[in-house]
């Protein structure tokens, strides 16, 4: 079953799916913006195409992720981006 999400009035989307060889995670799209997430359980996340540049928690320089590039986010924190360009995204819940 697909699920359908939007965030930061409609600049965020996403559906979120489980398969076999993913389990459960997301596809999205994120709108030029700054956002702020919390997790409930750590994420990894996949730059599809475009860039995030990302604050992880306990994190004082923020670091850029491009296309095919992964990062990981622990559970029960939160984790702050900036994206200049669109820009999609496969988080998997870990």
């Amino acid at each position: 079953m697909l699920q359908s999400n939007e965030y930061f009035s409609g600049k965020v989307k996403s559906i979120g799916f489980t398969s076999s060889s993913t389990g459960r995670a997301s596809v999205g799209v994120m709108a030029e913006g700054e956002y702020a997430f919390s997790t409930a359980q750590p994420e990894e996340m996949t730059v599809v195409s475009g860039a995030l540049h990302v604050l992880l928690p306990g994190e004082t320089e923020w670091k850029t992720y491009e296309a095919g590039q992964v990062f990981h986010v622990p559970g029960s924190s939160e984790f702050h981006l900036q994206v200049a360009e669109p820009t999609s995204y496969l988080c998997r819940y870990l």
